[in-house]
């Protein structure tokens, strides 16, 4: 069978780099080429944090394009306190070989769905929702192409992790959340919730990726100002790793346990709720789904996919 074509939209920090690797190592996907936001860092810095993902992964080398370095309106405020002034832990991690591929990831995207058949290419967004937004706003019947995008982002079910309400990748651009989540194509949202709980990594776990290879213990150190902010909200070692819920739920299916269609609207109005992601899980407001929420996964199931794939 045909793999499932991917492009993967990232803000590589260092939850995004295992998620990264993982994809790079399932052999029933391809990824075309990936594209870089600000969010975690500047869409640079993201740029760079994905050569250095690609080359640890040892499979594949799809190309790396910079996209949007700035939010559609908004100053960008980026999540130094919990992937490092690097992105990567700050542990001295550098590209070997690789190099950025030269072009626009905006237009690179709008390029790639233009010149496949509608339906043939899934999108898979780790970061803030900007370069998706802006290729909507460019060229809307070339995004209908779309077979479906996967989001990391809305606080699902839950509370938020920037604000009570608000989970980050949503509330750095809400302007462009708005945009993808009112566009109306398939889209699956996977929430914050869903890398909590069972679902975290403990101390066990991540030991034994970590001692697997040299790729699980990369996709671990780089996460070290991760686990030291953990180690004080949560009291002992553990990862909650959003990027890993997300591109397993993406990627393999069976790991979800609970996900459902919801009408979903994005909060940007200029208050404390600004970023949130209203989830009509009532149906009160009688409107049509237009966005599925997945809120729980399949804690053996998702770990054993990190694992499968990362070699652990």
């Amino acid at each position: 069978m045909a793999k499932q074509k991917l492009i993967i939209d990232t803000d590589c920090g260092s939850d995004d780099a295992m998620a990264i690797a993982m994809a790079l190592n399932d052999p029933n996907f391809e990824i075309l080429f990936f594209t870089t936001v600000s969010g975690n860092v500047d869409a640079k810095r993201a740029a760079y944090n994905t050569l250095m993902t690609i080359e640890h992964a040892g499979t594949y080398q799809p190309p790396v394009y910079i996209g949007c370095n700035q939010a559609l309106l908004r100053d960008m405020v980026f999540a130094h306190e919990t992937h490092g002034l690097d992105g990567m832990g700050d542990i001295g991690l550098k590209v070997k070989s690789l190099e950025v591929t030269p072009g626009n990831g905006v237009l690179k995207i709008l390029e790639a769905l233009d010149t496949h058949e509608a339906g043939e290419i899934e999108i898979i967004t780790l970061g803030t929702l900007t370069n998706i937004a802006l290729a909507m706003r460019l060229e809307p019947d070339i995004m209908r192409k779309v077979k479906r995008i996967v989001a990391m982002g809305t606080a699902g079910l839950g509370t938020g992790n920037v604000s009570p309400v608000a989970e980050f990748n949503i509330w750095q651009d809400a302007e462009a959340a708005k945009i993808v989540n009112d566009f109306g194509v398939p889209l699956m949202y996977v929430g914050w919730d869903a890398c909590l709980e069972d679902a975290m990594l403990n101390e066990e776990e991540i030991n034994r990726i970590r001692e697997s290879g040299e790729l699980g213990k990369f996709t671990i150190d780089c996460n070290k100002r991760l686990m030291e902010m953990n180690r004080e909200r949560f009291g002992a070692l553990y990862l909650d790793m959003a990027d890993p819920a997300a591109m397993a739920a993406a990627l393999y299916p069976e790991c979800i346990e609970e996900c459902d269609h919801y009408f979903c609207e994005v909060d940007v109005s200029n208050g404390p709720s600004y970023g949130s992601v209203l989830v009509d899980k009532y149906h009160f407001s009688g409107k049509e789904p237009n966005a599925y929420i997945c809120s729980k996964l399949k804690a053996n199931l998702y770990k054993e996919y990190i694992y499968k794939t990362l070699g652990a």
